[in-house]
This record gives structure tokens, C-alpha cells and sequence, in this order.
């Protein structure tokens, strides 16, 4: 961006100027002091690798050195000193004076630097200099709060802990998780899988916290409009910790590369003090002999004076340990079991990676083909390198650590982006729209993430009539048209089996985990299921469905036998309006019977005047009910009517009889369990009640409900 040469002359005389005439009074003075710290900063080199492999490898070795990452040009941006390059140039990597970058950087800095002056007594800006897209860490919690004052049966607050400065009783922050459930099905759905998700443990990645907010903001505004978001909540818990590391971030909302907690003890008064959050949980710490985290409290992978000791690590780990039960040995090759419920995700910046155990030894985790097969399945969304977590080095001390190594629990790293300070418009335009599909996967799968990844994706699902929102007719037939595929893996790095897809399903209104489920079977269109992706069809039978929304949950299944994730879609059944039918004389024999054309259908009939003596008058209707289904009839008499009502059969067996007296409702009901459907007759007869030269009335209902 071009300066005005006013601006720019305005921007040289305040980089000229003493801190103490930059601070004056009512100033916030550290801002100040650190900015101007930060740009005396020069050891900034472009780093040029010798193949993309190793690049990759190096920016998860180099995490917290890296500062931009340029693939097409062959290089990376990392902040090195001495030591940091001889161990880079063993790998062929040379290295360049990032002098571009620098006097960029300073520009910026100094422009931060004099919007700091210019804020009177505040001591920290109102938003992020420069990124409107990112909330800070206030506006964050404004917005979960408002998500839950709009709805707040579905989340809730959980306090897990406090930021370093609130444990010194110098402000900070309470640790809190944003828990987001549907609270009215907590009954009937027990124990509901649990996605947790903490984001921002590393301050200058800008874009983590906002993409968890959104998250959060399409499972809430969607539950009851996006069929997905709608069971996700239903069915599952998810849970958010969208700061884990507010003291940092307030740090690096002033623009500073502010990466560790602000723990003073350490590296005191300076830009580098703190403990690198993400090398300080308990399992594994400081297993690597210092490859993986430094034991020097002023580097940026300080690992802490002992494992676990920062307030905000223990807050993570602490809320982990109570989400999930152990489910793993104590060895480190001891496999979680394959039905073990649950994921982690460490939300990062950046490297446009995804992660998984372990990062401490090349070894594979022994849940690894699980874990890369869900790894490769986020990959696709994102389309992010899928890849074991271990770089050029090794890293200990890690988030996944209480998660996958303590407790079994599938645990990912997610490294967003190109930037740490992402541009708004590669935020909006990219990384946004690629995760935010990776985040949903991850709700959908959580029941069984090492199993249920393997299997087949619904990638469209549709019902006939449904497109308007406007709904269907109880009893009519719904024509379903689906698509699912097995290969949606992300193969960038080494390649995923997959299978043809041999079997999909169906549900009305419960899930296929749950008991009371009835699956739909349904066809492949092209008539055999022998494609890796296929098109699928089926009808859905709405008879006896109360009118009102309703959810369709469809899956596939591949040949190996893994059954995919789910995806829904909204049925809505109208109250059908019945079909009249005249009660046209006569019509007393079967033979005679009026013709139901179809249901539901309601008959306004009269039994005709005649003397006590006379009790011979009947009404007959002839209807046809499908296989499976039931017929319900009603009769409701006039106060002065007694009459019968019977269901009877093609031969005039008797099926079921309804004799309540006079001017009572009867209601009967019959079964066709057959495979074809099948006539029956409903038969109204005169009882008792009706003087001479009295006409009695009555309204007969008759519908159709599913079968057992």
C-alpha cells in the first residue's frame, strides 16, 4: 500500500522518537515498549528448501520460528538463530537476509505504534488493528454469549480454569468452554460422544479463534433449519474452548508475534517471556532430550519449569480428563480400542497441515492407520497435507498428549492458513469455507472416529416435494435421491484403500444407532451397487406420521463393511386433508360398498329412518390398505345413534367390532401383515337409539398408520 508522503514523513518522525515522548501521558507505555522491541528484531531469514517434503517436515519442526511460508518461491520465512540454521543446513536448506520482510514488518509496527499513541488511556485497542474479521478476545465471548441468550437450551458456559495473570490477581481471564448440545434430548440420548475443540493456546495465530466462533455460530443458528446441524446437537456434544491463551492474545491483538503465555518468571519484562503452552502438558514432556522443546526460557518452545505447570495447560488437560474415561494401556504401543468415542482437535496457524500422534518418535501411534485414515478425510475438506506429526525433529510436550496418549481419544492438529496475521480476505475466502466442512465431519463422526471415517460420504441427498420447504401429505410415498462415495480421502501424501460401495440406508426420525430405528434399504440407480461412488434411490412411506417436521438420516456402506457418516435432511409431513366419500344408497353388502379411492378419507353418513323394529340398516366401504400398513376407522354418532362399527375381510370374516352405545365413538383397527396389499370393508349397522322418522348421523374417519 502506497503512503501519502505526509503520512509517511509522520510515520519517520515517530520512528525517530524516544519511547518516552511515544508515551505520554495517559499512554499505555508497554504497548509501546514492545512494539519497538519487537522491531529490533533482525534475524529473519529466507529459508530455501530442497524439496516440499522437507518444507512441510520443517514447519512442524520450526513451528515456532516460522513467520510466512512460500511454497511456489521454495522457501520459508523463519526467525533462526546460529544453532537453528546449522541444524536446518544439514537438510540441504541456504539461507537469505529477509531484508524485504523486515522493513515491511517495521512499517507495520510502526504504524501500530502510533495508533497505541493516539488511544488516549486505553490500553488496548477496541478491535485488531487492521483485521476487522477477527474478533478479539471480549468480542468473542460477546458472541458465544449472544448465541446462547438466542438459544439457551442448546449451550452453556463450563469454567475450566483461569489465565496465569488471573491466578496473580492482575486481571486475566477465566478459562472457559462454550458446551453446545441440545439440552431437551439429554434424557433419551445418554452419554452423547463428545467433540472437544481448543483453539488460540499459540496468541499470534489470528485465525483459530474466529473459525472455532463460527463453528459455534452455524451448529446454534442451524439447529432447526440445517438438518445436519440439527441431529449433530441432538445427538452429540460439542465442546469449544475458544481462547486457550487469552492473556497471550491480548498481547498479540496489538500486532505483536506474541506466541507463549505471559508468565513473567520467565525471560521477565521482555517480548519472549512465558512458557510455550504447546510444549508443556504433562504426557511426554521433555521426553526428546531437547530436540523437541527448549529447556532456555527465553526461546519460543520454552517447555516451563515442569510438566504441566501453566494454569492454561491445566485447563486443557484437567477438562480433557473429563470428558473422555481412559481407554488406552500404559504403553506406548498399547492401541485404544476401535470403538472408542471421541476426537480432540488442536486448532493452529499455520502450515496448511493435518496432524496426528505421535509427534515425539517416527513410530507410528498404534491407533495409526485409524488416525490417517481421519486425518486424510479432514485433508479432503481442507485440502491441507495429511501426515504424522513428527517433522525434522521431534516435539514433546504437545496438546494431543492427555487426549490420545493418556486417554485414547483420536486427537488431530489442525495448522490453518499461510500467515499467522492471515489476511481477512484469504480468511473469508478460503480458509473459512475449507474448514468449516472439515469441523462438521468431525461432529458427525465423533460416536466412532476410528471406524466410521473408513466408510462411504453422502455427497447430495434430496426428497421428492421437499425442495419448496412446503412438505408432503401424511401417506404419500416420498421419493429419496442420494449420492455416496468412498473415495473422498485426501492422498497428497501416500494414498487411502478404498472400496465399492455395496449397501445404503435410511431412517425416519431416529438415527441408525439408535434401538428404535427402522432402516429404508435403498437401491443403487443404475441397479448394481459396484462403483466406488454411486447415485442411490428409494421411497419413503409416511403413512401414520404425525404431521410436522421430520428427520431423514441417510448412510452407506462400503465393501469392507465400514458404515459412513450420516447425513440428514428435513421431511415435512402435512396434515392430509381427507377425501370425501358420499355414503350413496345402497350400500349395505360388500358387494355394494361404497369405493374408498384413497387415505386418509372421512364419510358424513346417515343411517336412514325406520321403525324400533327395523334394525337391518348397514352402511358398507370398500378400501384398499398397502402391505405392512394399518387401517384405523372411526365413528362418530350423532347423541342419539347407537351403531357398530366392524372391519371385515374379502370374505366378510370379521376382523375387529367396536359396540359402544349410544351416541359414543367407536373405533376399531385392522392389519394387512402381507406382502401385497389387500381389500377390506368397513361396515356401520344400526344398534340401537333412533326413533320412527328420525334420521342419525354420523362422521366416519378412516386412516392409514405404518405397521409394526
Amino acid at each position: 500500500m502506497k503512503l501519502s508522503i505526509a503520512r509517511a514523513a509522520a510515520l519517520l518522525a515517530l520512528a525517530a522518537l524516544p519511547l518516552s515522548t511515544l508515551a505520554g501521558p495517559g499512554h499505555d507505555h508497554s504497548v509501546l515498549q514492545m512494539l519497538e522491541e519487537e522491531k529490533q528484531t533482525d534475524n529473519l531469514y529466507k529459508a530455501y528448501f530442497p524439496s516440499r517434503e522437507l518444507a512441510r517436515k520443517a514447519a512442524i519442526s520450526f513451528h515456532a520460528n516460522l513467520l510466512e511460508s512460500n511454497y511456489p518461491g521454495g522457501y520459508l520465512m523463519l526467525q533462526l538463530d546460529a544453532e537453528e540454521m546449522d541444524r536446518l543446513r544439514v537438510f540441504g536448506f541456504r539461507f537469505e537476509r529477509a531484508t524485504e520482510f523486515i522493513e515491511r514488518r517495521n512499517r507495520r509496527l510502526t504504524e501500530l505504534q502510533l495508533r497505541a499513541s493516539r488511544r488516549g488511556g486505553q490500553a488496548q485497542p477496541l478491535s485488531i488493528p487492521g483485521y476487522s474479521c477477527y474478533e478479539t478476545v471480549e468480542e468473542t465471548f460477546a458472541a458465544a454469549d449472544e448465541l446462547l441468550a438466542a438459544r439457551p437450551t442448546l449451550g452453556s458456559w463450563v469454567d475450566a480454569g483461569e489465565s496465569w495473570l488471573k491466578t496473580q490477581g492482575a486481571g486475566g481471564y477465566d478459562i472457559r468452554v462454550l458446551k453446545l448440545t441440545n439440552a431437551a434430548t439429554d434424557a433419551a440420548t445418554a452419554d452423547k460422544p463428545k467433540l472437544f475443540i481448543n483453539a488460540a493456546i499459540h496468541a499470534r495465530e489470528y485465525t483459530t479463534a474466529p473459525l472455532i466462533l463460527e463453528f459455534a455460530r452455524w451448529l446454534v443458528n442451524g439447529h432447526g433449519s440445517d438438518a445436519d446441524a440439527t441431529w449433530i446437537l441432538d445427538e452429540h456434544e460439542v465442546h469449544l474452548m475458544l481462547h486457550a491463551n487469552p492473556d497471550g492474545r491480548k498481547r498479540a491483538e496489538t500486532g505483536l508475534s506474541w506466541r507463549k503465555n505471559v508468565n513473567n518468571n520467565h525471560c521477565a519484562n521482555t517480548n519472549s517471556r512465558g512458557v510455550d503452552l504447546n510444549r508443556n502438558f504433562s504426557f511426554q514432556w521433555n521426553s526428546t532430550f531437547g530436540q523437541g522443546s527448549s529447556g532456555n526460557a527465553c526461546s519460543l518452545t520454552f517447555r516451563g519449569p515442569s510438566a504441566g505447570s501453566e494454569p492454561e495447560v491445566q485447563a486443557v488437560q484437567n477438562y480433557a480428563r473429563s470428558l473422555w474415561p481412559d481407554r488406552r494401556g500404559p504403553g506406548l504401543n498399547d492401541a485404544a480400542p476401535a470403538d472408542t468415542s471421541g476426537i480432540h482437535l488442536d486448532i493452529h496457524s499455520f502450515s496448511e497441515l493435518v496432524l496426528w500422534p505421535w509427534g515425539a518418535t517416527n513410530a507410528p501411534a498404534p491407533n495409526g492407520p485409524a488416525l490417517q485414515t481421519l486425518g486424510r478425510k479432514f485433508a479432503f475438506f481442507n485440502g491441507y497435507t495429511p501426515t504424522q506429526s513428527i517433522g525434522l525433529y521431534p516435539t514433546d510436550g504437545t496438546s494431543d498428549g492427555p487426549s490420545y496418549g493418556e486417554l485414547g481419544v483420536a486427537a488431530y492438529t489442525f495448522e490453518l492458513g499461510t500467515s499467522f496475521f492471515q489476511s481477512c480476505s484469504v480468511y473469508n475466502s478460503v480458509i473459512k469455507p475449507g474448514n468449516l466442512p472439515a469441523l462438521v465431519y468431525a461432529a458427525k463422526v465423533v460416536r466412532t472416529p476410528y471406524l466410521t471415517p473408513a466408510g462411504p460420504d453422502v455427497t447430495a441427498l434430496a426428497l421428492a416435494g421437499e425442495a419448496s420447504g412446503s412438505g408432503v401429505p401424511a401417506g404419500t410415498a416420498v421419493a429419496l435421491t442420494a449420492s455416496v462415495s468412498d473415495a473422498r480421502f485426501n492422498n497428497s501424501n501416500g494414498s487411502e484403500a478404498v472400496q465399492a460401495v455395496a449397501a445404503a440406508e435410511a431412517s425416519i426420525g431416529a438415527p441408525p444407532w439408535h434401538p428404535d430405528a427402522q432402516p429404508v434399504p435403498l437401491q443403487a440407480a443404475d441397479g448394481s451397487f459396484d462403483s466406488v461412488t454411486e447415485a442411490l434411490s428409494g421411497s419413503l412411506d409416511t403413512a401414520g406420521l404425525p404431521a410436522g417436521r421430520h428427520l431423514v438420516y441417510v448412510r452407506g456402506r462400503d465393501a469392507s463393511g465400514a458404515w459412513g457418516a450420516v447425513s440428514a435432511v428435513f421431511l415435512n409431513v402435512n396434515a392430509a386433508t381427507p377425501v370425501a366419500v358420499t355414503d350413496a344408497e345402497p350400500n349395505g353388502t360388500l358387494a355394494s360398498a361404497n369405493q374408498v379411492p384413497s387415505l386418509p378419507a372421512v364419510v358424513y353418513g346417515q343411517m336412514a329412518s325406520m321403525s324400533r323394529s327395523e334394525r337391518s340398516d348397514a352402511d358398507v366401504f370398500r378400501v384398499t390398505v398397502p402391505a405392512g400398513a394399518v387401517l384405523q376407522a372411526t365413528m362418530t354418532p350423532n347423541a342419539s345413534l347407537d351403531a357398530n362399527l366392524e372391519i371385515l375381510d374379502a370374505q366378510g370374516a370379521r376382523l375387529a367390532i367396536s359396540t359402544q352405545g349410544v351416541g359414543q365413538v367407536d373405533s376399531a383397527s385392522a392389519a394387512n401383515p402381507g406382502a401385497a396389499a389387500v381389500t377390506l370393508y368397513v361396515r356401520i349397522s344400526y344398534a340401537s337409539g333412533t326413533a320412527n322418522g328420525v334420521n342419525s348421523n354420523y362422521q366416519l374417519d378412516l386412516v392409514q398408520a405404518a405397521g409394526n
